[in-house]
């Protein structure tokens, strides 16, 4: 196959950009049919300059796509009963569609769009790409079909036995945020097509392009259009048609802001799995090791600060031991300082302007004993428009008494940006620390940097993050593709990526009893006692 015979997915050119008077036209997909619907959006702007460049749809008639929600039965589009053949169906898309995002030029295709419209560096939007190829890979052939194995057991007599199955919902929706434009709606979405459902996919618009890219490539690769539905429209519309459409909506995954999440589970009656806002923490225990330092705050500056810090495991809040302060923040310091708009190794915050980010610095240094570490400035010399944020890489230090007392909310507030809190405790302090690990609401990723054993039992017996990172080489950011993703202690937790997490976010549990044999020789009522 031609890379021009490749490519024929694609409708925007994300190397050279999109002329401003003919910008890029991105399409709603409902009941197999691709088309603009009503108004056009004039506020997806270029995030590095400002200017126009995609015409996105502003939707608001969803008639269609709730009559595809109202018309998906329970019972899913398959099940372990029902069109068995399409296990084998998806397992061959999801292999054509592996062989394809590994073609150099299909790779770069899609690393260079997400740059185009979430601007990060090179090296994190081609991750992004690998990611989900790699997920892809790992459920071509037989991998779908492998989702759904379910068991048996025995019954209390000949002919009866109880079989356990993976069951799917029918109707789901997908709400996706713009930080992984490619990775979080292709591993969900995907997952729930494994998985027997019919999904309906909402992407923030400012990236939405990527997504609607990918499942052209899924079906140019095989997948049947009227598998999925996917709508662009602002988040207050889908919001407005979940809850009218509540009834007929099995299940929807949501990732993204907890507020959002909240309003979402109160629409669905809870039929909801999250993967929430985090605020992620990372503690550098006390056996320093000179060795570990270089690399040690090599990872912690690309946990803080890749992406801008737009990643919902980006490293939030630092403990570091006494043993560590003295030589690590300078290192972290001098890290920080070479990032730079050239490389996009910073960039624009797409949901934070400078405005808002400078008045929380000024209220966190506000708190007694809070120390500017580094940071703490808007960028300059650059072209990225005032409703989105452009802003140093920036660190505060507090003492650890400040993260308990009257401040707390304020310090673990969630910056989506390029900021994180430093806390320094010693050896005195570590159950003050445990007691601030209780209290934080969101618990998506952590990491021990340690390699004292008696150290790392003691704060992972101590906390539930879903995804906790531990030893010397631990971080707060990893791929989901290779291991379970996603928040712990809420019921309510969606897991991305793995067997897994497909299986516990896209599928219920369902028990047949089988019970054939023969008529028993006592089966009337007893007779009554005398």
């Amino acid at each position: 196959m031609s890379n021009e015979q490749q490519l024929t997915f694609a409708t925007v050119d994300p190397i050279d950009g999109m002329n401003p008077d003919s910008p890029g036209r991105v399409e709603n997909l409902v009941d197999g049919v691709w088309s603009t619907s009503g108004a056009i959006r004039d506020d997806i702007i270029d995030p590095l300059n400002g200017e126009r460049f995609l015409d996105v749809p502003d939707t608001v008639d969803f008639s269609a796509a709730m009559q595809q929600l109202a018309s998906c039965p329970k019972h899913g589009l398959h099940n372990p009963l029902k069109n068995n053949h399409r296990y084998v169906y998806l397992g061959r898309v999801c292999a054509k569609a592996a062989a394809l995002l590994a073609e150099p030029v299909v790779e770069d295709y899609f690393a260079r769009l997400i740059q185009r419209v979430m601007p990060k560096s090179y090296q994190q939007c081609l991750n992004e790409v690998v990611v989900t190829r790699v997920f892809l890979e790992n459920f071509a052939g037989d991998g779908v079909r492998f989702l759904a194995r379910g068991f048996s057991n025995p019954g209390d007599h000949a002919g009866q036995e109880s079989r356990g199955y993976r069951w799917p919902f029918g109707a789901v929706v997908v709400v996706a945020p713009f930080n992984f434009p490619l990775e979080i709606p292709a591993l969900q979405a995907c997952g729930a097509l494994f998985m027997g459902n019919r999904p309906l996919v909402k992407v923030d618009s400012k990236v939405s392009v990527v997504f609607e890219q990918f499942v052209r490539l899924l079906i140019d690769c095989g997948l049947h259009p009227r598998d999925i539905d996917l709508v662009h429209c602002r988040g207050q519309k889908m919001g407005e048609v979940i809850a009218q459409a509540a009834d007929s909506i099995r299940l929807a995954q949501f990732t993204g802001s907890s507020n959002v999440a909240e309003r979402i589970s109160e629409a669905l009656n809870g039929r909801v799995r999250l993967e929430d806002s985090g605020f992620d923490w990372k503690i550098i225990g006390p056996d320093f090791k000179q060795l570990w330092l270089d690399y040690v705050a090599w990872q912690c500056d690309e946990d803080a600060y890749n992406a801008s810090g737009q990643k919902c495991s980006a490293q939030s809040l630092l403990f570091v031991h006494d043993n560590w302060a003295k030589p690590l923040l300078p290192k972290l310091a001098e890290l920080a300082s070479r990032r730079n708009l050239e490389n996009l190794t910073i960039g624009p915050v797409l949901s934070w302007s400078n405005k808002q980010i400078a008045a929380h610095v000024e209220r966190v240094l506000a708190v007694p004993g809070a120390r500017l570490e580094f940071g703490g400035a808007a960028m300059d010399k650059h072209s990225i428009p005032d409703c989105y944020g452009a802003y140093q890489a920036t660190a505060i230090s507090v003492p650890i008494t400040a993260m308990l007392g009257p401040d707390s909310d304020l310090l673990s507030t969630e910056l989506f940006g390029p900021f994180q809190i430093i806390v320094h405790y010693g050896d005195d302090d570590i159950d003050k620390m445990l007691m601030l690990l209780e209290k934080i609401s969101n618990n998506l990723t952590a990491a021990v940097v340690s390699a004292d054993v008696e150290f790392q039992n003691r704060i992972l017996g101590a906390s539930i993050n879903g995804v906790t990172y531990c030893g010397m080489r631990a971080r707060t950011t990893g791929a989901p593709q290779n291991h379970w993703f996603g928040p712990c202690g809420d019921p309510r937790s969606a897991g991305i990526g793995t067997r897994e997490a497909i299986i516990s976010t896209w599928s219920s549990h369902r028990e047949i009893i089988y019970d054939q044999g023969p008529l028993p020789t006592e089966w009337h009522m007893p007779k009554e006692r005398i």
